[in-house]
């Protein structure tokens, strides 16, 4: 279990996937002993929640080879590694398949590449949209939004900056999955922590968030660990 002191009112009890992690925020007043009996009495509610996360689907680590299934927004596709001259691609051929084209003898690693850079590309295609849809209503202003592999977190921002970073890993997810975590670093931008008003504005702009986090929460998790 963490346990972190910050500058709020309320305590602040979370678990994450994929392994039930435990991290408590509460506020700087709070004496060790009253952190201890406040979570004491969320054990019931905790385990719950862990036990939920050991039921969820998780996806072996990928050797990128015909037959295996990937995810692109949600859905499930079976790779089809086609093998030719010529410079790498990847496709979504239909309803069901993943296509992707490389030269012969490519390494795995390098397949991972093609299949990492495809996603980015879908990523840089959406995130703009969503952020200009969201800055007018939020009544904030993103002065950049970057990509990045995270292993612990599915998004952060940069106040200061104005800087959103989104981890790749959510081009496999749904895309309401995607616009949460937009949505939810730039609110941020308004209020720094995890607080009450916080929680608020999430509840204003994205009355749903809390459905969007529990479908993020269950899709099939990946062979690294992430939060939220």
């Amino acid at each position: 279990m963490e346990v972190v002191r910050k500058d709020i009112k309320n305590l602040h009890v979370g678990v994450y996937p994929p392994s039930g992690r435990v991290r408590v925020a509460a506020p700087l007043r709070l004496e060790d002993d009253a952190v201890r009996l406040a979570v004491i009495s969320r054990l019931g509610w905790i385990r719950r929640q862990q036990a939920e996360f050991e039921r969820q689907d998780r996806q072996s680590e990928r050797e990128m080879v015909t037959g295996e299934s990937h995810f692109v927004e949600g859905r499930r596709y079976r790779l089809d590694v086609v093998e030719r001259d010529g410079p790498a691609a990847v496709y979504l051929r239909n309803k069901t398949t993943l296509e992707m084209r490389v030269r012969p003898g490519i390494s795995r690693a390098k397949r991972e590449a093609v299949l990492n850079g495809w996603y980015r590309q879908r990523l840089r295609d959406q995130i703009p949209q969503l952020i200009s849809k969201w800055e007018p209503q939020i009544g904030v202003r993103v002065a950049e939004c970057g990509i990045k592999r995270m292993k612990t977190r599915w998004g952060t921002c940069n106040v200061d900056a104005r800087r959103v970073w989104v981890n790749l890993e959510l081009a496999k997810k749904p895309a309401s999955c995607l616009e949460l975590i937009i949505v939810h670093e730039m609110v941020h931008l308004l209020e720094r922590g995890h607080t009450e008003r916080f929680r608020a504005y999430m509840d204003e702009f994205l009355p749903q968030w809390r459905l969007c986090r529990d479908e993020l929460n269950r899709s099939p998790l990946a062979h690294e660990n992430w939060k939220y």
